[in-house]
């Protein structure tokens, strides 16, 4: 990897304000004329990747000319707080980083969490007990068992527990870990099986939600804080893998009536409860029945969603999550999972499964998201393990016959994001003058501003990045991502 990285030591300057109530105050908003941008770029059919090329200048410049390109941002416009960017730390990304050399399980760590080394993950999901990325079905207690008095979470002190912990060190200590489930105990549901849909008894509710609240004090007593749950893994889809079918309705109330008040009656209420966890083309309808309901809707911090509407070819919904942004603007939207689907051992370095990632990003910022969370970290040779052979993409690979480890373009897109926009920054106005840029920007709370602009074109693209009256003109390769640090 480190042949990939060209990041000198660069002083970034601020931009004159160190928080984000002071550029609120200033009226009218503009960049300094001589301050820097420090522009680092990823480009198909070149060697750049997230490579730092430019150090350009703000200069005083007149409106935009109707055939020039740009992107305009104005930081007095700002919108939701930003949590963080991360992936999902399955049994099957870590039973393969058991299998790495120690010194490649070490550049493997450094590369996902080690702001300075690598894209500094702040964000990360697990699942409770086996999801499809496991190598066979398990789950924490034995077969029948409603008492739960056979609780443990054994299982993943092998590979899972172990891996979270050096993810959090090299994280420099903390990492915001939300844990799903994708299927209750066979015993607890109607078809008896984890595997192919089913629901949950009703007889069971109030075991299921007592199996959350074990879940975290189990991960807790293993020092590994669990800072939320989302109630049930895409609960319309009936999969050949663990899968449960929840309605709207049946959601909210498991909600409302179990899962919410058994997770502050074990002391967990400031843990954040994630609904729905499924895809955007029905979010809006999810959100409608559960946030419409005062008693259900007082348990949950927000929605989460993925990205797989998109797999039949329709369009990839990204308005829907702007609409539940505007209709309930007290709870917080999550990107849970993503991946490129149907894996192949020559497909490594596509790039348009890199741009689906910044296309994504981009949008779902736009319209309100407040964090960001890949599927797997790490996967082998063969797209897995998986138990039903869904084999799929991650951003890193790992060849078990070799120890070698193989980043692909989507590592390096969603690191324009991840590395240089922190938690607590706030995402602030943006816009392009053509659709073949797309743009999302951020201020940090040190005052620092992050821009990131993706050319989905096969030109290469000169363009203004504007503040205010002033700006710096760019050049952004063809099918190219750059963040620009000013």
């Amino acid at each position: 990897m480190k042949k990939y990285f060209l990041l000198p030591i660069v002083f970034l300057f601020l931009i004159g304000c160190s928080s984000s109530k002071q550029v609120n105050s200033l009226l009218p908003f503009s960049v300094p004329e001589g301050k820097h941008v420090v522009v680092y770029t990823t480009a198909n059919n070149t060697e750049l990747r997230l490579s730092s090329a430019d150090n350009l200048i703000f200069k005083k410049t007149p409106q935009p000319l109707e055939s020039e390109i740009s992107v305009f941002v104005n930081p007095e416009k700002q919108y939701q707080t930003f949590i963080g960017i991360g992936g999902a730390i399955t049994d099957a990304s870590a039973e393969v980083f058991a299998k790495l050399p120690a010194d490649k399980q070490q550049e493997f760590l450094e590369a996902y969490y080690d702001q300075n080394k690598g894209i500094g993950y702040t964000l990360a999901r697990t699942n409770i007990h086996s999801c499809d990325f496991s190598s066979s079905s398990y789950t924490y207690v034995t077969d029948g068992d409603k008492n739960l008095n056979s609780f443990s979470i054994k299982h993943d002190l092998e590979y899972r527990i172990p891996l979270i912990k050096k993810a959090i060190q090299t994280a420099g200590g903390s990492l915001l870990l939300y844990a799903s489930p994708w299927s209750p105990p066979a015993f607890m549901k109607d078809n008896k099986s984890m595997l192919k849909g089913g629901k949950l008894l009703p007889e069971f509710y109030q075991t299921w939600a007592t199996y959350f609240t074990k879940f975290i004090k189990s991960y807790e007593q293993e020092g590994i804080p669990v800072w939320g749950i989302t109630v049930q893994n895409e609960p319309m889809a009936t999969q050949k893998w663990e899968s449960c079918i929840y309605t709207a309705e049946e959601e909210r109330d498991f909600l409302k009536n179990f899962l919410g008040p058994t997770m502050a009656k074990e002391g967990f209420a400031d843990k954040k409860i994630i609904v729905w966890d499924h895809n955007r083309d029905l979010i809006n309808h999810r959100a409608d029945i559960i946030f419409s309901d005062p008693e259900a809707s007082k348990f949950a911090w927000g929605l989460g969603f993925h990205w797989y509407e998109s797999w039949s070819g329709g369009e990839e919904m990204y308005n829907n999550v702007g609409y539940v942004n505007e209709s309930y603007p007290d709870k917080h939207l999550l990107f849970t999972e993503g991946c490129a689907e149907s894996f192949r051992p020559d497909g490594y370095q596509t790039w348009k499964n890199a741009e689906r990632y910044g296309r994504s990003m981009i949008n779902d910022f736009n319209n309100g998201t407040v964090g960001w969370t890949d599927w797997n970290i790490l996967l082998d040779e063969n797209g897995g393990p998986n138990h039903v052979e869904n084999f799929c993409f991650a951003p890193v690979h790992a060849d078990t016959k070799t120890g070698k480890l193989i980043f692909t373009p989507t590592y390096f897109y969603i690191g324009h994001f991840s590395k240089f926009i922190r938690p607590d920054a706030n995402r602030v106005s943006t816009a392009s003058s053509r659709s073949q840029l797309l743009s999302t920007s951020f201020i940090n709370a040190d005052g620092k501003m992050v821009t990131v602009v993706m050319n989905q074109s096969d030109l290469e693209t000169k363009y203004k990045l504007y503040v205010g009256s002033n700006a710096v003109e760019l050049m952004i390769p063809p099918h190219a991502i750059q963040s620009l640090i000013y």
